[in-house]
């Protein structure tokens, strides 16, 4: 690829952003009120502490929700390509999804998956 090629892209591109950006700060509708500079404009003050501890079992469940989306992410390049791999590239996926239903069994038998 031409090196000024590059450039003129990488430059046109921040020129774009910085012009939008400048447009929406120009143009945009301005209110101020005290209601508005609270960190969570919901209509209700809040009462006591704001910070509160969670079960570590939302945070196990996000984290199994993650590694399955991972998961997919891995996945569709994988199924785009898949005729050009042969049978190596169909046995690797094998092994990957055996290896991820092994961590869901694992943590189903754990009890991670419970919703108490």
């Amino acid at each position: 690829m031409n090196f000024t090629l590059l450039i003129t892209t990488v430059l046109t591109g921040l020129a774009f952003v910085g012009v939008v950006v400048m447009l929406a700060k120009l143009i945009s509708p301005r209110t101020y009120n005290a209601q508005k500079e609270e960190p969570y404009e919901c209509g209700v003050p809040t009462r006591g502490r704001s910070w509160m501890q969670f079960r570590i079992g939302y945070y196990l469940f996000a984290i199994l929700f993650l590694m399955f989306d991972v998961e997919t992410m891995f996945l569709f390049p994988w199924a785009v390509v898949m005729r050009s791999l042969g049978p190596a590239g169909l046995f690797s996926v094998l092994f990957f999804l055996f290896i991820l239903v092994l961590g869901l069994a694992y943590a189903w038998r754990k009890g991670a998956l419970k919703w108490q």
